[in-house]
This record gives C-alpha cells, sequence and structure tokens, in this order.
C-alpha cells in the first residue's frame, strides 16, 4: 500500500502538492489519469523516495521499487542488451535477450540507443524495468511514441505482472488498454478530480 497524508511540495515558487492525500492499492494495475502538467510524475518521484516533501507523510509498503522514466534514460555506450543486462544480477542476465524478444526487439539486441527510434528506446526502457524486478512497478507515460499495435503488445505484457503497477498516463485509450483502477487527477497544485 501506498499512503501520502497531506504531502506538500514545491519546487521553489511553483506549488506542485498542497495538502494532498491518496492511498493507492497493493495490487493490479492502477492508472494516474491527468493532464499533462498537473503534478503525477513529482508524485511518482515523491512515492519512489527520488525527492522528499516538505510537509506531510508518506508510507510505502514495497521495498524495491521499479521505476520507467517518462525520459528513456538509455546508458547510450551500452546497447539495447546491455541496457537491460546491467539491472540484472549476473545469474539471471540471460533474460535479458528474452524480454527484449518479447517486445519485439529481437533484431536489434545490439543496437546502440542513438540508432534506435524513438519508440524502441521506449520499449528497451520498459524491459529494463521489468528485468529489474522488485514488488512495485512504477511506469511513467509507457506508451509514448508507440503505434497503437505496439501498445496492444506492451499493454499485454504490463497486465501479466504479478506486482502491483502504477501508470501515469494523460490517455483515456491508454487507460482502456490496461485496464484495472482508474484516479483521475488534475492541477497544479495536484487534486483528485470529483
Amino acid at each position: 500500500m501506498v499512503r501520502l497524508k497531506d504531502v506538500t511540495f514545491s519546487f521553489g515558487d511553483r506549488l506542485v502538492l498542497d495538502s494532498f492525500s491518496i492511498e493507492l492499492p497493493n495490487e493490479g494495475i492502477t492508472c494516474l489519469l491527468g493532464p499533462s502538467g498537473c503534478g503525477k510524475t513529482t508524485l511518482f518521484r515523491l512515492i519512489a523516495g527520488l525527492i522528499r516533501p516538505q510537509l506531510g507523510e508518506i508510507s510505502v509498503d514495497f521495498n524495491k521499487i521499479s521505476f520507467m522514466f517518462q525520459e528513456d534514460r538509455l546508458l547510450p555506450w551500452l546497447s539495447a542488451l546491455e541496457n537491460v543486462r546491467a539491472v540484472l544480477p549476473a545469474d539471471e542476465r540471460d533474460k535479458a535477450g528474452l524480454i527484449l524478444s518479447e517486445l519485439g526487439l529481437g533484431n536489434e539486441l545490439n543496437t546502440m540507443p542513438p540508432e534506435l527510434s524513438a519508440g524502441m528506446k521506449r520499449r528497451v526502457a520498459l524491459a529494463r524495468a521489468l528485468a529489474f524486478g522488485g514488488d512495485l512497478l512504477l511506469l511513467d507515460e509507457p506508451f509514448t511514441g508507440l503505434e497503437p499495435e505496439l501498445m496492444e503488445r506492451l499493454a499485454s505484457h504490463i497486465k501479466k505482472q504479478s506486482r502491483p503497477v502504477y501508470v501515469i498516463t494523460h490517455s483515456e485509450k491508454e487507460v482502456e488498454l490496461l485496464g484495472g483502477r482508474t484516479v483521475r487527477l488534475k492541477g497544479p497544485p495536484l487534486k483528485l478530480e470529483n
């Protein structure tokens, strides 16, 4: 379970969360749907412990969180395969090629990130997040730049996860593809939509 109670966070003078409270489930898929710039990514960074609130309490009942960022964050000096292998223990590195192949990148294992299309980079980033494991998966706009058939393929892999998955999106179509619960947000500052 993830709980935020009366959390306030700002970047300088820009208030992003103002006494914001929410409780997110510890199973299935939860889509956090809201317009760009409303504070969804900041919420994820708070949940992951990458930033700390100025006020309020955050309780996260998960030990290891896997985070697919909105930016691909691939290491440009490593191939697609090596980017995924980098998050795996030495005895599990064979999984990297399998995960990439399942996401339609079997022919791109040795391709370097600068040579990959934007959609391919998103899939490598997703493969890395899936490979990392953990007991909570955070996906920030995982379908950016993907064509509808690829979105469906990736959605089917996300839906197979046995751990809770929280997905940030601004697209009703993506919510339909993923199913699960929907939390509607607006802002800034971030608020639950009534």
